[in-house]
Protein backbone atom coordinates (compact mmCIF):
# COMPACT_ATOMS: atom_id res chain seq x y z
CA UNK A 1 0.00 0.00 0.00
CA UNK A 2 1.26 3.86 -1.02
CA UNK A 3 0.28 6.94 0.85
CA UNK A 4 0.21 10.30 -0.98
CA UNK A 5 -0.27 13.43 0.21
CA UNK A 6 -0.85 16.49 -1.58
CA UNK A 7 -0.50 20.00 0.35
CA UNK A 8 -1.20 23.19 -1.15
CA UNK A 9 1.03 26.01 0.24
CA UNK A 10 -0.47 27.72 3.06
CA UNK A 11 -1.59 31.43 2.57
CA UNK A 12 0.67 33.89 1.14
CA UNK A 13 1.42 37.77 0.76
CA UNK A 14 0.34 39.82 -1.82
CA UNK A 15 1.71 43.07 0.35
CA UNK A 16 4.76 43.46 -1.80
CA UNK A 17 3.94 44.10 -5.30
CA UNK A 18 7.48 44.40 -6.35
CA UNK A 19 8.07 40.51 -5.51
CA UNK A 20 7.70 38.07 -8.24
CA UNK A 21 5.46 35.23 -7.53
CA UNK A 22 7.96 32.53 -6.85
CA UNK A 23 9.04 34.69 -4.03
CA UNK A 24 5.94 35.47 -2.34
CA UNK A 25 5.95 34.64 1.08
CA UNK A 26 3.03 33.84 3.78
CA UNK A 27 1.31 35.96 5.19
CA UNK A 28 0.16 35.92 8.79
CA UNK A 29 -2.52 33.67 8.36
CA UNK A 30 -0.47 31.05 6.36
CA UNK A 31 2.30 31.05 9.26
CA UNK A 32 -0.64 30.36 11.37
CA UNK A 33 -2.07 27.78 9.92
CA UNK A 34 1.16 25.68 8.52
CA UNK A 35 1.65 24.32 12.49
CA UNK A 36 -2.45 23.68 13.23
CA UNK A 37 -2.46 21.43 10.24
CA UNK A 38 0.98 20.06 11.45
CA UNK A 39 -0.79 19.31 14.88
CA UNK A 40 -3.92 17.62 12.75
CA UNK A 41 -0.95 15.41 10.72
CA UNK A 42 0.05 14.13 14.11
CA UNK A 43 -3.42 13.82 15.48
CA UNK A 44 -3.97 11.11 11.85
CA UNK A 45 -1.17 9.44 12.61
CA UNK A 46 -0.06 10.93 9.26
CA UNK A 47 4.03 10.84 7.91
CA UNK A 48 5.79 10.94 4.69
CA UNK A 49 8.84 9.30 4.74
CA UNK A 50 9.76 11.59 1.27
CA UNK A 51 8.71 15.34 0.74
CA UNK A 52 9.02 16.98 -3.03
CA UNK A 53 8.35 20.59 -2.31
CA UNK A 54 8.20 23.07 -4.62
CA UNK A 55 10.97 25.36 -4.47
CA UNK A 56 8.95 28.73 -4.59
CA UNK A 57 8.93 31.14 -0.99
CA UNK A 58 5.83 30.47 0.09
CA UNK A 59 5.91 26.37 -0.29
CA UNK A 60 9.15 26.56 1.25
CA UNK A 61 7.81 28.38 4.65
CA UNK A 62 4.71 26.19 4.88
CA UNK A 63 7.10 22.93 4.54
CA UNK A 64 9.05 24.53 7.39
CA UNK A 65 5.74 25.10 9.51
CA UNK A 66 4.66 21.55 9.52
CA UNK A 67 8.40 20.10 9.80
CA UNK A 68 8.93 20.35 13.43
CA UNK A 69 5.79 17.85 13.67
CA UNK A 70 6.69 15.34 11.47
CA UNK A 71 8.58 12.48 12.98
CA UNK A 72 10.75 9.85 11.96
CA UNK A 73 13.14 10.22 8.88
CA UNK A 74 12.23 12.35 6.12
CA UNK A 75 14.18 12.75 2.70
CA UNK A 76 13.82 16.15 1.15
CA UNK A 77 13.86 17.77 -2.52
CA UNK A 78 13.13 20.90 -3.59
CA UNK A 79 11.80 20.96 -7.04
CA UNK A 80 11.32 23.93 -9.96
CA UNK A 81 9.04 21.94 -11.67
CA UNK A 82 6.55 22.04 -9.17
CA UNK A 83 6.14 25.51 -9.41
CA UNK A 84 3.94 25.63 -12.66
CA UNK A 85 3.26 22.08 -12.86
CA UNK A 86 0.09 20.18 -13.95
CA UNK A 87 -1.48 16.86 -13.35
CA UNK A 88 0.42 15.14 -15.72
CA UNK A 89 3.88 16.88 -14.62
CA UNK A 90 3.15 16.35 -10.77
CA UNK A 91 2.34 12.09 -11.77
CA UNK A 92 5.65 12.13 -13.62
CA UNK A 93 7.53 13.91 -10.78
CA UNK A 94 5.79 11.49 -8.19
CA UNK A 95 7.07 8.65 -10.29
CA UNK A 96 10.58 9.61 -11.06
CA UNK A 97 11.57 11.08 -7.14
CA UNK A 98 9.19 8.43 -5.26
CA UNK A 99 12.16 6.14 -5.00
CA UNK A 100 11.80 3.95 -2.11
CA UNK A 101 9.11 6.01 -0.28
CA UNK A 102 5.72 4.72 1.00
CA UNK A 103 4.61 7.96 2.18
CA UNK A 104 4.89 10.58 -0.19
CA UNK A 105 4.29 13.99 0.30
CA UNK A 106 3.84 16.69 -2.69
CA UNK A 107 4.16 20.64 -1.42
CA UNK A 108 2.56 22.49 -4.48
CA UNK A 109 0.55 25.28 -6.15
CA UNK A 110 -2.85 25.44 -7.52
CA UNK A 111 -4.13 24.37 -10.36
CA UNK A 112 -1.99 21.61 -11.10
CA UNK A 113 -2.29 19.70 -7.21
CA UNK A 114 -6.02 19.52 -7.50
CA UNK A 115 -6.31 18.52 -10.14
CA UNK A 116 -3.44 16.04 -9.50
CA UNK A 117 -5.81 15.02 -6.62
CA UNK A 118 -9.21 14.91 -8.66
CA UNK A 119 -7.73 12.76 -11.42
CA UNK A 120 -6.63 10.02 -9.04
CA UNK A 121 -9.13 9.91 -6.38
CA UNK A 122 -11.22 7.23 -8.02
CA UNK A 123 -13.16 6.62 -4.45
CA UNK A 124 -13.31 7.75 -0.79
CA UNK A 125 -16.21 9.43 0.84
CA UNK A 126 -18.30 11.22 -1.61
CA UNK A 127 -18.58 14.62 0.80
CA UNK A 128 -14.66 14.54 0.53
CA UNK A 129 -14.63 13.94 -3.30
CA UNK A 130 -17.14 16.82 -3.49
CA UNK A 131 -14.99 19.01 -1.58
CA UNK A 132 -11.74 18.76 -3.12
CA UNK A 133 -13.67 18.93 -6.75
CA UNK A 134 -14.99 22.52 -5.23
CA UNK A 135 -12.58 24.30 -3.53
CA UNK A 136 -8.79 23.12 -2.82
CA UNK A 137 -8.07 25.98 -0.53
CA UNK A 138 -4.67 27.22 0.51
CA UNK A 139 -3.10 25.09 3.41
CA UNK A 140 -5.43 22.07 2.44
CA UNK A 141 -4.31 18.85 2.25
CA UNK A 142 -5.36 15.65 0.39
CA UNK A 143 -4.62 12.11 1.35
CA UNK A 144 -5.33 9.19 -0.90
CA UNK A 145 -4.36 5.28 -0.40
CA UNK A 146 -2.96 3.47 -3.57
CA UNK A 147 -3.45 -0.45 -3.16
CA UNK A 148 -0.09 -1.27 -5.19
CA UNK A 149 3.78 -1.03 -4.04
CA UNK A 150 5.23 0.39 -7.03
CA UNK A 151 4.22 4.22 -7.65
CA UNK A 152 4.27 3.73 -11.44
CA UNK A 153 1.30 1.70 -10.94
CA UNK A 154 -0.68 5.11 -9.72
CA UNK A 155 -2.77 5.95 -12.55
CA UNK A 156 -5.55 8.07 -13.03
CA UNK A 157 -8.82 6.85 -11.00
CA UNK A 158 -6.41 4.28 -8.77
CA UNK A 159 -6.45 5.84 -5.66
CA UNK A 160 -9.02 5.94 -2.45
CA UNK A 161 -9.51 9.16 -0.85
CA UNK A 162 -8.90 8.83 3.33
CA UNK A 163 -8.87 12.36 4.18
CA UNK A 164 -9.27 16.31 2.88
CA UNK A 165 -8.28 18.90 5.23
CA UNK A 166 -8.57 22.26 5.09
CA UNK A 167 -7.49 24.65 7.86
CA UNK A 168 -10.66 26.66 8.68
CA UNK A 169 -11.68 23.16 9.41
CA UNK A 170 -8.97 23.01 12.16
CA UNK A 171 -10.07 24.38 15.47
CA UNK A 172 -7.29 23.34 17.96
CA UNK A 173 -4.32 25.75 19.31
CA UNK A 174 -1.13 25.15 18.27
CA UNK A 175 1.31 25.34 21.57
CA UNK A 176 3.37 29.09 20.86
CA UNK A 177 0.84 30.06 17.66
CA UNK A 178 -0.26 33.48 19.22
CA UNK A 179 1.11 36.60 17.10
CA UNK A 180 3.55 37.19 19.55
CA UNK A 181 5.58 34.37 18.37
CA UNK A 182 5.48 34.68 14.84
CA UNK A 183 8.86 36.25 12.63
CA UNK A 184 8.79 37.38 9.47
CA UNK A 185 10.41 34.29 7.60
CA UNK A 186 10.30 31.21 8.96
CA UNK A 187 12.16 29.38 6.66
CA UNK A 188 15.13 27.88 7.47
CA UNK A 189 17.93 29.18 5.87
CA UNK A 190 18.31 25.94 4.16
CA UNK A 191 15.00 26.70 2.85
CA UNK A 192 15.99 30.38 1.33
CA UNK A 193 17.07 30.70 -2.32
Amino acid sequence: MLRLYLLRHAKSSWSDPSLHDFDRPLNKRGRKDAPKLARAMQERAYHPDRILCSSAQRTKETLAGIIPGLSGDVSLSLLDALYEGNAPDYLSLLRLHAKQSRNLMLVGHNSGLQDTAIRLAGRGDVDLLLALQDKYPTGALAVLDFNTDDWNMVMPGSGKLIDFIKPRDLTHQVEGSDEAHLVENPAPTFFRR
